[in-house]
């Protein structure tokens, strides 16, 4: 009988045990977002970065902003890689590309381009803000910034569009 004693564990042991595994697996809980946010940059490989996506012909691109839709494979720590539905607003501007964020900087509302009333103007219907053709924020109108415009690369005759950054075509911006 003594021998099934020492088997046996008491309830002061079982509770430590169980406190303790709870205790680490909230820790770990707690702990793992913050490491994989800390080492995310490390893990992302240099050529991810640069990845570009097709988007029309260049033969296709006027002077006058046309609306291209295209998705793009972006990748979210809790959802996974997911392709996402994504717009453009790409035109000419001599000889250069240009391809603006359809996305007003003042709520996230879509911007329109050459809405009655509005010539050559991007327009957001949401509460009235106005840009330039070049996505400039027009003064007096709600927009605090400029529309953020795509990286842009040709290849082959076709329009690549990359990350979304800031308005680089204002100067001062």
């Amino acid at each position: 009988m003594s021998e099934r004693k020492k088997k046996e564990i008491s309830r002061r042991q079982f509770l430590n045990y169980c406190l303790t595994g709870v205790g680490g697996f909230m820790a770990a809980g707690i702990f793992a977002p913050m490491i994989k946010f800390a080492i995310d940059p490390a893990l992302k490989s240099a050529g991810a970065a640069g990845n570009k996506i097709p988007v029309a012909s260049v033969s296709d691109i006027t002077e006058e902003p046309q609306k291209f839709s295209f998705k793009k494979k972006i990748v979210d720590v809790w959802t996974g890689e997911q392709e996402t539905p994504l717009t453009a607003w790409v035109y000419k501007q001599g000889d250069e590309i240009i391809a603006l964020s359809p996305v007003c900087k003042h709520l996230g509302c879509m911007v329109h381009w050459n809405e009655p009333g509005h010539k050559d103007q991007f327009f957001c219907p949401c509460h009235m803000g106005r840009y330039e053709k070049n996505g400039k924020n027009i003064p007096g109108t709600p927009p605090p910034k400029p529309l953020d415009q795509y990286e842009v690369a040709v290849k082959d005759g076709k329009v690549m569009l990359g990350d979304v950054v800031a308005n680089k075509i204002i100067k001062g911006a």
